[in-house]
């Protein structure tokens, strides 16, 4: 099946690496303008590049999503040159694991202002357009951590927890508008995170997958694509597991 995308634009937080960088891409491949944001202006700049050099569309913004004035700007920005986003991509998120007792404020703070209250800074500032022409799609990336718990990860947990929680009512609210907003939760996934674990740590967790062996980026992209899709139209305040079947 083709899926249809008319002249969408999109922003995709943490998409300098990762699976955010494979976002973008995937939704390039389809012709939406992407907006690569990143704290690093070198690596959201790298991934504009390499989409502009495959034929894509694409621009670079270095934004710290933690900050709300920061996201403010951004988005003024952003609806000043392109009238309205139409396509909002939260998967910016950063890790400060330790168990509970260890835990600074700073760990926990750190990881909500970066997973969870960004997705409430960009989808305000950018919500309004959308509702005006009755027509987007927000895709919030959590994890299945925060379905099923880690122990070192109660800040990491409880930001993607939050996210999904955030989704479903912000499903409902812009419903009327028909605007969509689903979770997307990926399990183990192959990026520069899960090759840092040791091998044993790496072999253990492909045991508690079913699949037995951990997700490809592209894999979590295409379900993200599909979501921003036309045909995605009818599917909202769901949350769609990409992990092999560990939280089934």
């Amino acid at each position: 099946m083709s899926l249809t995308f008319e002249n969408r634009v999109a922003v995709v937080t943490g998409a300098g690496r990762g699976i955010g960088k494979i976002i973008a891409e995937k939704l390039a491949d389809q012709g939406v303008h992407v907006v690569c944001v990143s704290k690093s202006e070198k690596s959201c700049g790298a991934a504009a590049e390499s989409i502009q050099a495959n034929g894509g569309k694409a621009q670079a913004m270095a934004v710290d999503v933690s900050d709300s004035a920061a996201v403010v700007a951004a988005s003024e920005a952003l609806l000043k040159q392109h009238g309205m986003i139409d396509i909002l991509v939260n998967n910016a998120g950063i890790t400060r694991d330790t168990l509970l007792l260890r835990m600074a404020d700073d760990d926990w703070d750190a990881v909500l202002q970066t997973n969870l209250s960004s997705c409430f800074y960009w989808t305000k500032n950018l919500l309004r357009p959308m509702t005006r022409k009755r027509w987007g799609r927000i895709i919030n990336i959590s994890s299945v951590v925060g379905i099923m718990g880690n122990p070192g990860q109660a800040n990491y947990a409880a930001a993607k927890a939050g996210m999904i929680g955030f989704s479903k009512a912000m499903a409902r609210e812009v419903a009327s508008r028909a605007i969509t907003v689903n979770v997307v939760a990926p399990g183990f996934i192959e990026t520069d995170m899960t090759s840092e674990l040791d091998e044993a740590v790496q072999e253990g967790a492909k045991k508690a997958i079913p699949l037995k062996r951990f997700g490809k980026p592209s894999e979590v992209a295409e379900m993200v694509v599909y979501l921003a899709s036309e045909e995605a139209g009818y599917i909202t305040g769901q949350t769609f597991t990409v992990d092999g079947g560990m939280a089934m």
